[in-house]
């Protein structure tokens, strides 16, 4: 297949969240499949600095967005055979300290910057020489791009390509004022309850799922979830009227980067069949953040975003309870102020217990997921989540709350004592993940059983070559439509 990918986030060029994992990691399995793969994102700063192989394309943008031109550049770059970036060279919209915000704030023109790379898009696709037959368009940022597509096949775009949209997190939808809809230049009959709008305003998202061929989740879980109520942010009506377009598909690892044989960040490489330099990495961050180096004691940690979503409010409220135990716990993560000020605070009231880093450092996010005993991941909702499955390969046990994709990805003791290599609880408090760090106390006081959740997670699957197959069936029912 011809596959154009459409992201305003690709690692390892941006990031913010698992989102650019997702897309690099697929795009590049897809393109070992034997697909040709282009993929299109923003030029963010300082990209063409980092990758200065990078080549400037005979090609000028210049599209409208309301009632003006707006004029951008096309660079490539080519990692593997068959796989293109393509990167939208636009100044004014993107060469900005940050992606989406500014000190907390959304930018003010965010819809205006997603919009114009949603059109230089589809220019791309209905323009590049290889013709694509298929763009997969990711989360709100790209939303428009089914619409803008739809509205060009109807004005003679002969082979329009089929159009894919993924939800990574339907809780960010793009909602913008209603006049913000006059940047797409479309209709206005696009601009209704069964297109783009929402109580009168712009849906970029919901654009999206009104127009695609094919809707996919990140998890299977997660695909049902957002039809319901208590999940569906308001459009699970919406949902549920195209779920026979909606399809769940579990993310899945780049164990490229994530590994524990061949990896630079770690001082000491270990596998399931030789465990000791787990134990060795588990020493060597205890010294790193300042804690006792004390082997017996269990090591609980977390590499997130500090937001409500991931349950910090109810990690701090059990961590209150549990760090009087005989334990340990590390934090790597940024986000709301009031979680940053609460875990430093932990970290100041549970001396030698507790130690806490703000901020993103990919590679103590390895350290910690390598030296610790077990990683706390009690989210509200998940839509999939990466840090279980890469909790899974190095051997640390992964406590979740039963949501969406850690609910897919994660097997408890009580669902097949034989295969569990995680601990789940379902009720959203602070006392029930509480009662799930004791059982994992538990587990480790039995070095065997804890040895056998390691290698059972250790010896998990989650790689992108057997994910393509999902996807590749998922696209051909698009392009059938």
């Amino acid at each position: 297949m011809k596959i154009l990918f459409a992201s305003s986030e690709v690692f390892p060029y941006s990031k913010t969240g698992g989102l650019a994992d997702m897309v690099g990691a697929l795009g590049r399995a897809l393109a070992e499949a034997g697909h040709r793969v282009g993929i299109v994102t923003p030029s963010y700063r300082g990209i063409r600095e980092r990758f200065p192989e990078a080549k400037k394309l005979d090609w000028w943008l210049e599209l409208p967005m309301a009632n003006r031109y707006v004029q951008g550049e096309v660079w490539t770059l080519e990692p593997e055979p068959g796989l293109t970036i393509y990167f939208i060279h636009q100044p004014e919209y993107y060469d900005r300290s940050d992606l989406y915000s500014n000190g907390g704030a959304d930018y003010a023109d965010n819809a205006e910057r997603f919009i114009f790379f949603c059109k230089a898009a589809v220019h791309l696709a209905r323009y590049l020489p290889w013709q694509p037959e298929l763009i997969h368009a990711h989360d709100w940022q790209v939303g428009c791009v089914p619409m803008l597509v739809q509205h060009q096949s109807k004005l003679g775009w002969g082979n329009a390509p089929a159009t894919c949209l993924t939800i990574h997190n339907l809780a960010y939808q793009g909602v913008f004022p209603a006049a913000q809809f006059g940047m797409t230049n479309l209709p206005l009959e696009y601009f209704n309850p069964e297109g783009a709008e929402f109580y009168n305003h712009l849906n970029c998202l919901k654009a999206g799922i009104a127009f695609a061929n094919v809707i996919t989740t990140v998890s299977p879980r997660y695909a049902r979830e957002i039809t319901t109520e208590e999940f569906g942010c308001g459009l699970d009506g919406f949902l549920r009227d195209r779920r026979t377009r909606l399809f769940g598909i579990l993310n899945g690892a780049d164990y490229d980067e994530w590994n524990t044989t061949e990896n630079p960040y770690l001082p000491f490489p270990y596998s399931a069949r030789k465990l000791a330099g787990k134990a060795e990495n588990k020493q060597k961050l205890q010294h790193e953040l300042g804690l006792p180096e004390k082997a017996a004691v269990p090591l609980f940690g977390s590499v997130t975003r500090l937001a409500e979503q991931k349950g910090m409010d109810i990690q701090l409220g059990a961590l209150e309870e549990m760090l009087s135990s005989d334990m340990q716990f590390v934090l790597l993560g940024s986000g709301a102020t009031i979680f940053e000020k609460g875990f430093l605070k932990l970290a100041q009231r549970f001396p030698g217990k507790a130690a806490v880093r703000i901020g993103y450092d990919q590679g103590l996010a390895h350290r910690i997921e390598a030296g610790c005993d077990f990683c706390l991941m009690p989210s509200k909702f998940e839509p999939c989540g990466l840090t279980q499955i890469y909790s899974l390969r190095y051997g640390t046990v992964p406590i979740v709350r039963a949501t969406g994709g850690l609910d897919d990805s994660v097997r408890d003791y009580a669902e097949n004592p034989k295969t569990a290599d995680g601990i789940k609880f379902r009720e959203y408090s602070a006392r029930a993940l509480a009662k799930a760090i004791r059982k994992a106390l538990a587990i480790y006081q039995q070095p065997d059983l804890l040895k056998k959740f390691r290698v059972n997670g250790m010896k998990m699957d989650f790689s992108w070559g057997k994910i393509v197959t999902e996807y590749e069936r998922v696209y051909g029912i698009a392009l059938k439509r």
